[in-house]
């Protein structure tokens, strides 16, 4: 393979991948990178592993005669091109970077190249999760443990400057209006002054700026979530929690399909599984309660079946686990101990509940008229936006007073 482009030790292809002629364009890159695999023995394949609802995910492998499934896994290439449109959702230059960070600690596999419109990294061995998985104990507990490795270890920094211009760079095709002024760092930052940035505040002010407003209707809807996004940030934005100034390096998107179970080094499963986290587009610094809450609402996946979400004392078990890991390669806050800790983690996360809904469900809204994948992101955005809004209703007592029924994903969360 080439020398690397860039201080953060990963190649910059100027080639794109084509879904529409998605293995040559695939091959292209693959030979680019590795061009002593075009004349060697054994062919060149690409395994399609997903599409998720946003990016296409190759596996690219060179099956060379006498090797093992092991060593040919070894050299193999991941390829994740990423959905049409979807830089108006997500820093790519911070990915990359994120991706570089998380290699520095062996948190990640090692980036090898970006293209322009994807990136190519090792791949993992391990069994990817189903939304089912998570909730097994040996699994829950691994993720636990190096969820919070990810909290403790990596530092929480602030973007590079912005450019002369002080403008976000919102790609064009976004929902942006041309006629509308573009919102510049300093007022989408604005919302968390205190804050480094960008934070998980600031990303879901830029997607509220980013929301169509070709209809009265779409207007008032994106009045609505600014409010909702500025009066949810008052009442947990500075809440005293782990990390520097209640922000650590969150995934923001634990999704089983990012969560990999590691091969058992013997025969028989471990009692608790070692786990690695792929897919690192979303992440970015945030409260450590928001990132667990929004793991937990993973469990019921992208069909949210309420009913499999962890009860209180699995969340507990899950924190206490979580905590253990954290203090052995941090100090906890000095005046408290773990149990403290994990108690004030608990409520905290109870606080953040409701919070994923807003999140995803605003990233929906947008996907909603910019996705070509075939998934109903409409519908989506309305069922994780009504958790936002049975959670205000629970909280404020507007539910009881009104004489409904508690829906059901309160009521399993409230579940002992």
């Amino acid at each position: 393979m080439s020398k690397p482009d860039n201080e953060h030790g990963f190649r910059k292809l100027p080639l794109s991948h084509n879904s529409a002629d998605s293995q040559a364009s695939a091959l292209r890159l693959v030979l680019t990178l590795f061009p002593n695999w075009e004349k060697a023995d054994g062919q060149i394949e690409f395994i399609r592993f997903k599409e998720g609802i946003t990016n296409t995910l190759l596996k690219a492998v060179k099956r060379r005669p006498g090797f093992t499934d092991k060593e040919i896994d070894d050299e193999a290439v991941l390829i994740r091109a990423y959905g049409k449109g979807t830089d108006v959702l997500i820093d790519r230059e911070r990915e990359a970077q994120s991706h570089s960070l998380l290699c520095q600690r062996s948190l990640a596999p090692e980036l090898l190249a970006r293209f322009q419109n994807g990136l190519m990294y090792r791949f993992i061995r391990g069994q990817v999760c189903d939304s089912e998985d998570l909730t097994q104990e040996r699994i829950w507990r691994g993720v636990a443990r190096r969820l919070a490795e990810w909290h403790a270890l990596l530092p929480v920094v602030a973007a590079s400057e912005p450019t002369a211009s002080n403008a976000v760079d919102f790609p064009s095709g976004s929902l942006l209006e041309p006629s509308n002024p573009r919102p510049s760092a300093a007022v989408i930052n604005s919302i968390t002054p205190s804050k480094l940035a960008p934070n998980v505040w600031t990303v879901i002010q830029k997607w509220i700026f980013a929301l169509p407003t070709a209809s009265e209707l779409e207007k008032k809807r994106q009045n609505e979530l600014q409010i909702e996004l500025e009066r949810t940030v008052a009442e947990l934005g500075d809440l005293p929690s782990l990390g520097n100034n209640g922000l650590v390096f969150a995934h923001c998107d634990l999704l089983s399909g990012n969560v990999i179970v590691h091969p058992p080094e013997s025969g028989a499963p471990p009692s608790v599984e070692t786990i690695s986290f792929i897919d690192y587009e979303y992440a970015t610094p945030a409260p450590a309660a928001f990132d667990l809450a929004n793991h937990f609402a993973e469990w019921g996946g992208f069909e949210c079946n309420y009913g499999v979400l962890p009860t209180r004392s699995v969340r507990r078990a899950f924190i206490e686990e979580y905590i253990g890991c954290y203090a052995s390669h941090t100090p906890l806050p000095s005046d408290m101990d773990r149990q403290a800790c994990a108690d004030r983690l608990f409520k905290e996360v109870d606080a953040y509940r409701g919070v994923p809904g807003l999140y995803w469900g605003i990233w929906a809204l947008i996907q909603a008229t910019i996705s070509q994948i075939d998934f109903d992101y409409a519908s989506y955005a309305e069922i994780r936006l009504q958790e936002y809004w049975d959670w205000r209703a629970e909280g404020e007592g507007t539910r009881e007073q009104e004489g409904k029924e508690r829906p059901l994903r309160e009521r399993r969360w409230a579940e002992e």
